[in-house]
């Protein structure tokens, strides 16, 4: 049995019962979750918070000392440095979801590719997009993932 197959009967409880729009939506609910998740579990989620905390502040001083292009330069090297922290850090749950993903992606192209437009007009990757996104906020919200 192929991977695709293997989803095609764990996804099947969902594909062969609430139609492709829905299917899409709460498929796109669940990916976004565990990728949530992982991200919540492999990163340091206080460092990435001290970090954007002292990122937003030195986005502020830059506003304060705009004028002043030597300053601007210095605290948007500082701001760089930050950045690089916070990438670092989010390095390994990307890594982590990145293959399951691909593998998840295609096979919702096999699946969906014949299912038309589902939610505005959109066919399975916007709706699958849009939705993610939405979901994304949400619960990296309700999980205070940073």
């Amino acid at each position: 049995m192929g991977y695709i197959e293997a989803l095609n009967w764990l996804f099947s409880p969902i594909t062969h019962n609430v139609g492709p729009r829905n299917s899409v939506l709460i498929l796109s609910f669940l990916i976004t979750l565990l990728i949530t998740l992982a991200y919540k579990f492999f990163t340091d989620q206080k460092l990435l918070k001290s970090v954007k905390a002292e990122m937003k502040e030195l986005q502020k001083d830059v506003k304060k000392v705009k004028d002043q292009p030597d300053k601007v330069m210095r605290l948007n090297k500082e701001i760089m440095k930050k950045n690089a922290v916070v990438f670092k850090n989010s390095f390994k749950p990307m890594l982590i979801t990145l293959i399951p993903i691909l593998l998840i992606f295609r096979w919702l192209n096999v699946t969906f590719a014949d299912a038309g437009d589902l939610l505005f007009g959109f066919q399975w990757l916007g709706t699958y997009i849009i939705s993610s996104i939405v979901f994304s906020v949400i619960l990296r919200k309700i999980m205070k993932v940073q």
